[in-house]
């Protein structure tokens, strides 16, 4: 039985979807493919798989003596362009740490990227695109899962929120690329709705635009409430009080809240990105600036067919993204990976044993 051991530290740091990413799959792998995978996490040893979802330093130099044993797989989870927006570094340092970031991505056997757009993007940066594949984040509906109606209501009872109010929901980190100064402007032009921002400022003062948002968060609309961090497990809940997830992200590769909202059948409405267009397909409703942002709200508030079609839209989402079709991928690409790296370690062991007119293992052991 073939051994994965799962290098991370993105648990680490809460509010962030990286964290969500890597435990959801980290449990679908260990509880799905336990019949031909073994699965570990953070061991020091050295395995068959080493899939490292974090690029901590400790990691980079783990590298070269993993490649000894096994196949290393690297997942993608931002680019340097994805951090602009995000925080705020001194120019020097993040000339390094971009540049870093690239070399981690190439030092690797394989990449997993949860987006195809960055496929193309990475190549850019001279990785081959051979070794790169795309798999889609994956949310367990055991976690988020639709709620009654009495129950939608007494957790609104508990936030404060009048039954019948009409409730927008935005989930991440505060921060400039994550467009809440927009989340926030559309909110202020329409105090007849209610507006929930789930999430704090996961890396504190080094945070984009720390200031600004900071004074926002500390004094917002009165039709706006401002979470802070929030428990993974207390998410579920309020995706369900909510009858719109609101994500004016500038730059995302694939946001686990979307996911988790499709597995609550919430509506989602995002900023027009490209990227969005190869992953979500038809099943979310979009906009290219504040006033049709407000206009899309507007027609799901009052138009109650609009409103059903946008529901459908997200169960259809949560259907596609369905944990037998992502946990195949990840088996198909386990075996591919290190099918083709055992039968290139047994050509090279082979070509070098002819050569020396020996057993290469007998020969190691002198």
């Amino acid at each position: 039985m073939l051994t994965i051991n799962m290098l991370s530290s993105a648990d680490k740091v809460k509010g962030q979807g990286v964290g969500s990413a890597y435990l959801e799959q980290v449990d679908l792998v260990k509880n799905g493919l336990n019949n031909e995978f073994k699965v570990v996490v953070n061991q020091k040893k050295r395995t068959e798989i080493m899939h490292y979802h974090t690029i901590d330093l400790k990691h980079f130099l783990s590298i070269p003596f993993a490649k000894k044993k096994g196949v290393t797989i690297g997942y993608v989870h931002f680019l340097p362009e994805t951090i602009e927006g995000s925080l705020k570094l001194p120019k020097a340092f993040k000339k390094a740490f971009y540049s870093y970031i690239i070399k981690f991505y190439k030092s690797m056997d394989y990449l997993v990227t949860v987006n195809p757009v960055f496929i193309s993007k990475l190549e850019s940066y001279g990785i081959d695109r051979n070794k790169i594949t795309y798999i889609p984040n994956f949310v367990s509906n055991k976690k988020f899962y639709k709620i009654t109606k009495e129950r939608i209501y007494e957790e609104r009872t508990k936030l404060n929120i009048d039954k019948n109010s009409f409730v927008v929901i935005g989930v991440g980190q505060v921060q400039t690329r994550k467009g809440v100064l927009d989340f926030i402007d559309v909110a202020k032009k329409m105090p007849d709705v209610q507006f929930i921002w789930a999430g704090g400022f996961s890396f504190g003062g080094i945070t984009d635009g720390y200031k600004e948002l900071k004074k926002i968060v500390d004094n917002p609309p009165q039709n706006v409430i401002f979470t802070g961090i929030v428990d993974r497990t207390e998410m579920n809940v309020l995706y369900n009080v909510s009858d719109l997830l609101f994500m004016p992200s500038y730059n995302e590769l694939f946001p686990m809240s979307i996911l988790e909202a499709m597995n609550t059948h919430t509506p989602i409405l995002l900023r027009d990105l490209e990227l969005y267009t190869y992953i979500l397909f038809d099943y979310y409703i979009k906009g290219k600036n504040n006033e049709e942002f407000i206009k899309e709200i507007k027609k799901l508030k009052y138009d109650s067919d609009y409103y059903k079609s946008a529901v459908e839209k997200s169960k259809r989402g949560n259907s596609f993204y369905s944990k037998d079709h992502i946990l195949n991928m990840w088996h198909d690409f386990y075996k591919k990976t290190y099918d083709f790296y055992k039968k290139t370690y047994d050509f090279y062991k082979k070509t070098y044993e002819n050569k020396l007119g020996g057993n290469i293992n007998e020969q190691n052991k002198v």
